[in-house]
């Protein structure tokens, strides 16, 4: 993230402005991660992971997780809120919390290195990238490239706002953006499509608006 937007992420944490927290488990994650077929023991890596519950529910599943995220009160209260004790030490840059398989770097995603994360075999990408500012994603994808080994295999939930003059076509297929961030590197499988309409909370007298809920899985090129 810019140090403009790193701000204003810390701000919102700091006044509590975390609507887009999901208080439950991410249902296409439990529905969908299974095709993917990880042997137990793969290592996960969440950016931006916020408190996302989501760790949880991977880590039960037999997974060592990692995630990285810039605010502390964000991690203190995954931790807290989970009812988890974790120890906690500098490293690096970073200050790693930790406990049991489940461990979250605090600090700046862009100042990670592919040390610090070690071997990681798949990402787990929530709304991550479609939460950035437009003109952060191609370095955030640059970032990701750098730190994690090319063969690792990428779980990307994203959330699309329809545009009217979309075709069904356009709605329902990967979008425009997603190939020209990820098609050089990556086979791209749309694995599943939710279309909802849903109010804007900071619309709400506007009609409601459709989004797309998608499930991506992307695979390294064979080269």
């Amino acid at each position: 993230m810019t140090d403009r937007d790193n701000v204003l992420w810390l701000q919102s944490w700091r006044d509590q402005r975390t609507d887009f927290h999901q208080n439950t488990i991410n249902q296409l994650l439990t529905r969908f991660w299974p095709s993917l077929d990880l042997t137990p023991g793969s290592r996960v890596f969440a950016p931006l992971c916020g408190k996302s519950l989501d760790m949880i529910w991977l880590a039960e599943q037999g997974h060592d997780v990692i995630g990285v995220e810039l605010s502390p009160i964000a991690v203190r209260a995954f931790f807290r809120e989970n009812g988890l004790r974790p120890a906690r030490r500098q490293f690096g840059k970073f200050t790693l919390w930790q406990h049991g398989r489940i461990s979250i770097l605090c600090g700046d995603y862009f100042s990670l290195t592919m040390a610090d994360l070690g071997q990681i075999d798949t990402v787990y990408d929530r709304a991550a990238l479609t939460a950035l500012p437009e003109d952060i994603r191609r370095p955030y994808v640059a970032q990701l490239r750098m730190i994690v080994p090319e063969t690792a295999k990428i779980f990307l939930l994203t959330t699309e706002d329809a545009e009217e003059k979309d075709s069904p076509s356009q709605a329902f297929g990967i979008a425009e953006e997603i190939k020209t961030l990820y098609s050089k590197d990556f086979e791209i499988d749309l694995t599943h499509v939710e279309s909802l309409f849903e109010v804007d909370p900071e619309s709400p007298d506007h009609p409601p608006e459709r989004t797309e809920y998608k499930v991506y899985r992307l695979f390294a090129r064979l080269v």
